[in-house]
């Protein structure tokens, strides 16, 4: 799982029939002190997640392993909101 920031949404008319349905969002990775990196990516929204919050994601064929992208065609998907993290040691 990788820690992202919501900084945009995906509007696609025109889409695989399998995507129907599912809200698409641009996620910025972040480190620990929510700072963001280059890196990015467009995920499925598992959760209802919005623009600017902190948010856990995975890629790869765990992002197919929710209840709403099982057997879909998504290589990344939010699978949580982050309410707060606790770090005990830096």
């Amino acid at each position: 799982m990788v820690l992202g920031k919501v900084i945009g949404n995906v509007w696609a008319t025109r889409k695989d029939e399998k995507l129907t349905g599912i809200k698409l969002l641009i996620v910025r990775s972040v480190d620990l002190d929510y700072k963001e990196k280059e890196t990015f990516v467009v995920a499925a929204d598992s959760v209802g997640a919005g623009a600017g919050e902190i948010v856990l994601y995975c890629s790869g064929s765990s992002a197919r392993q929710t209840e709403i992208t099982q057997d879909r065609p998504v290589d990344a998907v939010i699978m949580a909101i982050v309410d707060k993290l606790e770090i005990d040691i830096k």
